[in-house]
């Protein structure tokens, strides 16, 4: 029996939903990871085995109707995977020509280990349990490995195993993708390292970046550590090779093959060359047992910091553990030592071309309490492409730096510039490249990393020359209104996607998305603080370095107090002019299609423009409520001398709440939080939905193409910052928590400015632990206006009302 509190388990079969296990079920450990699928099925219809890593990509052109289209995609990695069965010399077991007699495919979320335990009887009559175990290793970043336990249960006889490296692989996931080019690799060549050891080496055909994947292969006799003598033929070309490993099996006698596999890239430090290390690093590997103890106690360490229990809600409890570790699996220690984003659909599937957006500001909160080594790793990403965003900016006609909508390999703009409506057929244009808001995301989410870890080096290293040219970016896309006294944004769009430009012009973006504007007030008034923490010394180098004249510090001080902010109807408008579009007919559409999430198809499918509606597909000036609380927020409004109340916030949300389609599963994740504090339960019930998405394929097929980063990191963070309502103010880590029936008993780790934290709440008490071991300074902890300083191994109980608190 497996855990049930650290199990995903399907009990049967079934090809329709298969692609969406594989996602479910990859594994991977922040180096590369592999999608479910079963070792002995090929890509087709049903089954889609895929591996992808960090940092490889490549860029191809497609001729579309005469006319170049050019993506940069992540690309999908030789399969490692193939082992296959062969009795008696007739074809290789599948499951489409054997009897399936019982089937249990479990996801081990503790270990990251998928399990596939079936019977079948082919069409001899022969009976034979397989037992598959698969996982990468959490411990050693370049190493996957295979088990089966293969037993004949009414049948002696000759088995061949297939081992096999496949390099015949193409970028083929995302059915919309598929009229694009999707051959990514050439081949280099095969090779062998002694009896057991094939390996293959192939090329990323424009990135010119070599993979190397090795894989030892031994047959083991029951319970027996050594392997058996077997029978072994080659065959080999390019861009496959195979052993066949041929051998007897008695009645009910267990035998178990291991391949054990190892992977490198020739973007890897300390190496001489992708194949070598590969051999060599494979060789030194050890049996499969004891490579799963090590991965099991690193996974181990890492639970201890990152696991969120919450025993009272049994469902909740398994899928946030589900997020952990499928967050863990993209973003891990080992991610923290590459030059990597983000990928928003993590690296198990294909969609959004494997594409870093801004799903990272969703991602960054869990991490930096808990694992704040990779969040700047991560970031570092960022900072590496700063002189592409300075680029692109200038390119533009703006100053500073202006980061891409979707950033791949070097930091250009990948967005394209159109794409495929599923349901109408046909191309559209693709404006999205204009939601400037990245570069906002960015610039909070070095802000929160700096507050949560008080790492003032990296500020003053490398934040702080993100943050203000960031800031210079603003400055120069903002244009003074006279007329109104205010700063103005035109030309842009908000994280709502649908509203790409006014009804009938032909002009890109809108003028004065709030949520645009409402940041970048922020964003310049922080710049100006931040440059303020800064030492003299580094504060005169940097400012000389960049060139940040006293005029621009004066527009920044402006822009803080100057920005416009549109409203109608006692509500903040989504951008200027938003009142004057259309409302939808709600009841028709939802009585019409089973699923309106994505309405922006379904009206363009029906002839009409999404731009002319009332209709949102995901929070966008509601996100302002979900970035800042209401002292953060309400400081912002009147020092632009707007007024700012509580009904304020609630009134816009309701609002928006009845014109949104959700269409983006990260709506229910922002929804969730801003209800919180005044609609408790419908917060809960979003909060669910959000933790099903996944899962439950809410969106229906996308998950296949890959997880939702954003979503499942946000739904830990909807945890520890909504529920539990852990926020940082002027150093002290304060709690204000919320939902208080559901969250009985909720307790986890936090690791505040290097400082273990333990966090539990019980009944009406909320307590925190400063942990001795690993302790590094003393910490200011608050809880409803209680303050009080934590030293190590102390601890303190706060009371908490059961009603919410006010935000």
């Amino acid at each position: 029996m497996y855990d049930p509190e650290f199990s995903l388990e399907y009990d049967r079969f079934d090809p329709e939903a298969e692609g969406l296990r594989e996602s479910m079920t990859s594994t991977g450990n922040g180096y590369f990871c592999t999608r479910g699928a079963a070792e002995w099925e090929d890509t087709g219809e049903v089954h889609y085995p895929g591996t992808y890593a960090h940092r490889c990509y490549n860029r191809e052109t497609t001729i579309m109707g005469g006319s170049p289209v050019h993506n940069e995609d992540l690309v999908n990695l030789p399969n490692w995977l193939v082992l296959k069965l062969r009795i008696d010399g007739e074809d290789a077991i599948r499951l489409s020509n054997a009897e399936v007699l019982s089937y249990r495919h479990v996801y081990d979320i503790r270990t990251a280990t998928v399990i596939r335990e079936v019977r079948f009887r082919d069409r001899n009559g022969r009976e034979t349990s397989l037992v598959s175990r698969r996982f990468v290793s959490m411990a050693h970043s370049h190493q996957g490995a295979l088990e089966w336990t293969l037993t004949p249960e009414n049948w002696a006889g000759r088995v061949e195993i297939v081992s096999a490296i496949d390099g015949r692989v193409s970028n083929r996931a995302v059915a919309r993708y598929r009229d694009l080019e999707g051959r990514h690799l050439d081949p280099v060549t095969p090779r062998t390292f002694g009896p057991d050891t094939i390996a293959l080496k192939v090329q990323i055909r424009q990135s010119d970046i070599y993979i190397a994947q090795a894989a030892r292969t031994r047959v083991f006799s029951g319970s027996n550590t050594e392997p058996i003598d077997v029978d072994r033929d080659l065959y080999q070309m390019e861009d496959y090779i195979q052993q066949v490993l041929a051998f007897d099996v008695a009645e009910g006698s267990a035998v178990r093959v291991e391949k054990i596999v190892s992977m490198f890239t020739s973007r890897d430090d300390a190496i001489t060359e992708p194949l070598a290390s590969a051999g060599r690093h494979v060789l030194r590997y050890s049996d499969f047992a004891a490579a799963w103890d090590e991965h099991a106690a690193a996974w181990d360490e890492l639970w201890d910091v990152c696991d969120i229990r919450l025993p009272r809600e049994p469902r909740t409890q398994l899928l946030l553990r589900l997020h952990v570790s499928h967050v863990l699996q993209v973003c891990s220690r080992h991610t923290s030592r590459l030059d990597a984003g983000v990928p928003a659909r993590g690296l198990n599937g294909e969609a959004y071309r494997g594409h870093v957006f801004w799903d990272e500001l969703y991602v960054y909160p869990f991490l930096d309490l808990r694992i704040p080594e990779v969040t700047k790793g991560l970031i570092m990403y960022r900072y590496r492409r700063l002189s592409e965003a300075q680029a692109a900016a200038t390119e533009a006609g703006y100053r500073g730096a202006m980061y891409p909508w979707q950033s791949g390999s070097d930091g250009t703009e990948e967005t394209q510039l159109v794409h495929l409506n599923p349901l109408s057929g046909l191309w559209d244009p693709d404006l999205s490249r204009h939601q400037r808001h990245v570069s906002a995301a960015i610039f909070y989410n070095v802000w929160r990393y700096y507050q949560a870890t008080d790492d003032f080096e990296f500020l003053a290293d490398q934040g702080a020359e993100m943050m203000l040219e960031i800031t210079r970016f603003w400055a120069s896309i903002a244009e003074y209104n006279p007329e109104r006294d205010r700063y103005e944004i035109h030309g842009v769009m908000g994280p709502d996607e649908f509203h790409e430009r006014y009804p009938d012009s032909d002009e890109a973006g809108l003028h004065n998305n709030a949520y645009t504007n409402v940041m970048v007030a922020w964003i310049a008034a922080k710049a100006i603080e931040v440059l303020e923490l800064l030492s003299t010394s580094r504060q005169t180098a940097l400012r000389a370095a960049l060139r940040v004249t006293n005029e621009e510090l004066h527009r920044w001080s402006e822009m803080s107090r100057k920005m416009f902010v549109p409203f109608h109807d006692g509500v903040i408008s989504q951008f200027e002019g938003y009142e004057k579009l259309d409302e939808i007919d709600w009841d028709h559409y939802r009585a019409e299609y089973s699923n309106i999430q994505r309405m922006d198809r379904i009206l363009r499918a029906e002839g009409h423009d999404p731009n002319r509606f009332k209709v949102s597909k995901q929070a966008d000036a509601v996100m302002l409520f979900f970035l800042f609380d209401d002292n953060e927020l309400r400081p912002i409004f009147e020092r632009l001398r707007y007024e700012y109340d509580r009904d304020l916030v609630r009134r816009t949300v309701d609002y928006y709440d009845e014109r949104s389609s959700h269409g983006s599963t990260l709506s229910f994740v922002a929804y969730a939080g801003v209800l919180a504090g005044f609609d408790p339960e419908s917060s809960w019930e979003r909060f669910k939905v959000a933790l099903e998405s996944d899962v439950s394929d809410l969106q229906g097929g996308t998950t296949k193409e890959g997880i939702h980063m954003g979503v499942m990191a946000g739904t830990l963070d909807l945890v520890q910052r909504y529920y539990v309502g852990a926020r940082i103010y002027d150093g002290v880590l304060v709690f204000r928590p919320r939902l208080l029936p559901h969250l009985d008993g909720v307790s986890f780790s936090m690791r505040y400015r290097g400082t273990p934290l333990r966090v539990q709440i019980s009944g009406e008490t909320l307590t925190v632990r400063a942990e001795a071991e690993g302790f590094r300074v003393p910490v200011q902890v608050g809880v409803n206006g209680e303050t009080v300083q934590l030293g190590a191994g102390q601890s303190h109980e706060f009371r908490v009302p059961t009603a919410p608190l006010p935000a």
